[in-house]
């Protein structure tokens, strides 16, 4: 139904815009707008709900090379776009590979798309030790959020920046929350406004804490 919605608002534009006035086009586009986020809206609220259903299969995963396509297809969405991408090499963990990537995938693109405003925008990867644990965390010089709403973050719907700023359905960070509980890991956010975000996630696993460094090393500096 949606589709048909944004098809025949689209067919409407396109073959009886002589018929229309500049009202009746920018009220067509608004329905179109309407139905676009809606189906977005329940792709992602689908997506939420095969993550909490689906079972796990662990397999060792290479966060570094996951994150640097995912960096990869960004860029080659926005040419236009500067973006320095800072990715500490060889990092490993164990989990479900598809959905360590949809984690990856809206934390790197929430930092790409929070970055959008900055004349010189990074994105960073890395890993640190926090209490003995290695740690995870994606950094961007973006937006950023007032932390007394960090509570608020991981519910879906919840946004913190209207809709005229920044585009978006609401469901990413709980989606994110989802996945990392289910690894029965734990992740939080520190932020100030104005001065960017990072977000941190730390999964279960036994593996020796020496294979990481707790500096990021600058392996990818191109730019789009």
């Amino acid at each position: 139904p949606l589709r048909a919605i944004d098809g025949f608002s689209l067919a409407l534009i396109e073959d009886y815009q002589d018929k229309l006035d500049k009202t009746g086009r920018d009220y067509l586009a608004r329905v179109r707008t309407g139905a676009q986020r809606m189906a977005a809206l329940i792709d992602d609220l689908l997506q939420l709900s095969r993550i909490t259903r689906s079972e796990l299969e662990f397999k060792r995963v290479n966060l570094s090379l996951l994150a640097q396509n995912l960096i990869n297809e960004l860029r080659s969405g926005s040419q236009n776009r500067q973006v320095e991408a800072i990715i500490q090499p060889d990092m490993h963990i164990t989990g479900d590979p598809l959905l360590l990537e949809v984690m990856l995938a809206n934390l790197i693109g929430n930092a790409w798309k929070f970055t959008g405003q900055q004349d010189h925008a990074f994105i960073e990867l890395g890993s640190c030790l926090q209490n003995g644990k290695i740690t995870f965390f994606v950094r961007d010089n973006g937006t950023g959020f007032d932390i007394k709403y960090a509570t608020k973050l991981f519910n879906a719907f919840q946004r913190l920046h209207g809709l005229d700023q920044f585009e978006g359905t609401g469901i990413g960070l709980a989606t994110v929350q989802r996945i990392v509980n289910r690894h029965g890991g734990i992740v939080w956010a520190e932020s100030e406004l104005g001065k960017g975000a990072t977000f941190y996630f730390s999964l279960p696993e036994r593996i020796r804490t020496e294979q990481y460094t707790t500096q990021s090393k600058r392996v990818d500096r191109a730019e789009a």
